[in-house]
């Protein structure tokens, strides 16, 4: 068996700044640190840093006042930063600036009077505090058929946004639809699909043509894992999304002579490695690095951390 190793891969600079911020908050100010929502989605970083001490939680009203509050790269909506306000909490806002870029986005065509339509996943984290910047003024939509039925009170005062880690051609396809059915639309400065997403996707199609098999490395509530292996599969070939070495089953491999091997923005790259050895102990596999583009993007942390990160 031959293994393709995709790169870029797993972890994006977003990814790498709230892991680094929520460690460097744990080892500072002790245990429990209190996250809202998952640091990020995956379930391994998740489990790791619960076995550090973190508490991840969905209702702030669980919190202790006075507690430490890490907001996860996801980004959460103004009311969950007034609540926290309100119970003392020592706030450390580690969201990813490429989702901060879209709520100010938002809050921008808002305070303009358009309506603005996010196109996201309903439910996922970063939709949730985007929309919460301005519910008035936002409209979601997931797929071109949801665009045919819009109805909206003004069409020349209409902008559109999109969540950070989409499917660049399923976006493009709903903007398209967007722009034919209402011409004066206007949307960001810069498109708000994060370099990350879009790196990693382009890898796949790149190198999905010469391989039989994908395997993704990611968390089944990933977004951007879950577009990868998607796509894997519009290009024609088998594709799974795997949390871990134990996920894999054997029997979707007993025929591939070459595997495609890559893994989500939320993925760390020892569970990219623990698969490569599972392929290479149970199919003697040989593994070829691939690179289609080089990533050199890094964020800063939080103010409230750059203190302990110099000390």
């Amino acid at each position: 068996m031959k293994v393709i190793l995709a790169n870029p891969r797993g972890f994006c600079a977003g990814v790498n700044m709230a892991i680094e911020s929520l460690d460097l908050a744990i080892g500072a100010f002790g245990t429990p640190v209190y996250v809202y929502h998952e640091i990020v989605h995956n379930k391994h970083v998740v489990e790791t840093f619960q076995s550090k001490g973190a508490v991840f939680v969905d209702d702030l009203a669980t919190v202790p006042e006075g507690s430490y509050l890490l907001f996860s790269a996801h980004g959460v909506p103004p009311e969950i930063r007034h609540i926290a306000r309100q119970r003392k909490l020592h706030a450390i806002d580690a969201t990813c600036p490429l989702v901060t870029k879209v709520h100010i986005e938002a809050l921008r065509f808002a305070e303009a009077g358009y309506t603005i339509v996010l196109i996201g996943h309903e439910g996922h984290d970063e939709v949730i505090g985007t929309m919460g910047e301005a519910p008035e003024a936002i409209i979601l939509v997931e797929t071109p058929e949801e665009v045919e039925r819009l109805d909206v009170a003004d069409p020349d005062r209409l902008a559109y946004l999109t969540q950070t880690t989409l499917s660049v051609d399923d976006a493009q396809r709903i903007i398209r639809c967007l722009k034919t059915r209402f011409p004066q639309i206007v949307g960001p400065p810069k498109e708000d699909i994060c370099y990350a997403t879009q790196n990693r996707q382009e890898a796949v199609k790149v190198l999905s043509s010469e391989a039989d098999l994908i395997l993704v490395v990611g968390s089944q509530n990933s977004s951007n894992s879950q577009r990868l292996k998607e796509l894997a599969i519009e290009n024609g070939i088998a594709g799974y999304l795997v949390d871990s070495a134990d996920d894999i089953d054997d029997s979707w491999l007993s025929d591939t002579q070459t595997v495609l091997v890559t893994a989500g923005a939320s993925a760390p790259e020892s569970l990219v490695q623990q698969c490569l050895e599972h392929l290479q102990r149970q199919f003697n596999a040989t593994i070829e690095l691939r690179s289609i583009r080089d990533e050199d993007v890094s964020f800063p942390l939080p103010r409230e951390l750059r203190k302990l990160q110099r000390s």
